[in-house]
């Protein structure tokens, strides 16, 4: 049974992201028979926890528990649950909660990853109706809106499980939504947390062609090992814009960042080609486009927001079935504080999943 007082770390103030978060109890969202509360035994490290802790895309609700990557047991399971029985391992993403009713044309048409109506983040939201805060996995207990719990598929390690759960459907859905599959060619800005998860599930998806780019070529023997065809470093490949013009259908940039060379990226792209932006940038600034760029090659450009829950299942299962095994180093929960400062100093290869000694 799950304590009615929850305990995790707590990031009181922007100075949190420097390794200076405090373990302390808090009080999750008020309990309803259709949420579910999970013993944590797992967490992956994301991004999106550093700018939450930061207040870099938006000023936080301190305190906050980061941590939206979630594998744990579930210990109590409310009455209107059905997919969800007390004991199941479940895992839970970025998102806690929408709408979900038939007057929302985005619930009702399984993209509540895009609800307009009502979204509570996994962290940092503000629940309606005073019902509380979300609170998220770095920490012994998470309560949820069974919609968002799923349940982990055996053959696949809770370890490997949690980070899919935000970084591999982040760019899963849109590779999926995108016509990744057998005779396209794919590249993937970034080869980090999210990059590796979008090579990893363009090949297993089919892509004929998969295309790491990255600044440095550091990582081009890692993006090789993962499953890429080939690799540019755009820093150190001389007339890599030139050489690669127009040879990749899709190309999914995890990189957040106003100074990447966005026209040289979208002339990589084959006519009606499309690039799809994922890294949000503090600020949510990106380089400028040039409008001949976009009409003379007929391209599209577009953005993706995490995965619907349905999109989180079918990846899952993709992810059992192909035995995909992500690069992950596992850290003590305990260790919070030194693992934050680790990722913010670039080190995860490629993704840190925390391990609460408790719960395993």
């Amino acid at each position: 049974m799950a304590p009615t007082e929850f305990e995790g770390w707590l990031g009181v103030d922007k100075s949190a992201v420097k390794g200076n978060m405090k373990w302390g109890k808090f009080e999750p969202k008020k309990w309803a028979e259709d949420d579910v509360d999970i013993e944590i035994s797992h967490c992956g490290v994301c991004g999106s926890d550093m700018h939450t802790l930061s207040s870099g895309w938006m000023p936080t609700p301190y305190p906050s528990v980061v941590g939206h990557e979630i594998v744990g047991k579930a210990v109590r399971v409310g009455s209107n649950v059905k997919h969800i029985k007390t004991g199941d391992r479940v895992g839970v993403g970025a998102q806690a909660r929408s709408y979900m009713k038939k007057d929302c044309p985005d619930c009702s048409s399984g993209l509540e990853n895009h609800c307009a109506i009502e979204s509570v983040n996994t962290y940092g939201s503000v629940y309606p109706n005073n019902e509380g805060k979300s609170y998220g996995g770095y920490a012994d207990h998470n309560r949820t809106n069974a919609h968002f719990v799923f349940k982990i598929p055996e053959g696949l390690s809770s370890a490997d499980a949690a980070p899919m759960l935000c970084g591999g459907v982040t760019v899963y859905s849109p590779l999926k939504a995108n016509g990744c599959r057998p005779g396209k060619t794919v590249g993937k800005v970034g080869v980090g947390g999210l990059g590796h998860f979008g090579v990893l599930f363009a090949k297993a998806l089919g892509a004929d062609r998969v295309v790491g780019i990255s600044r440095k070529a550091d990582k081009r023997k890692d993006a090789l090992a993962l499953g890429a065809d080939e690799y540019i470093a755009t820093s150190e490949d001389a007339d890599w814009a030139t050489k690669h013009m127009r040879s990749l259908d899709l190309i999914i940039s995890t990189v957040s960042s106003e100074k990447m060379p966005m026209n040289d990226y979208l002339g990589l792209l084959k006519t009606k080609g499309t690039y799809i932006q994922v890294g949000a940038p503090d600020g949510g600034n990106l380089p400028p486009v040039n409008a001949f760029t976009l009409i003379a090659n007929g391209i599209k450009v577009g953005g993706s927001a995490i995965g619907a829950p349905r999109e989180i299942e079918e990846m899952l299962q993709l992810a059992a079935d192909k035995k995909i095994k992500p690069w992950v180093q596992e850290r003590p929960m305990e260790d919070a504080n030194k693992v934050v400062v680790d990722f913010e100093d670039g080190k995860p290869r490629y993704r840190y999943v925390f391990v609460n000694k408790k719960h395993t």
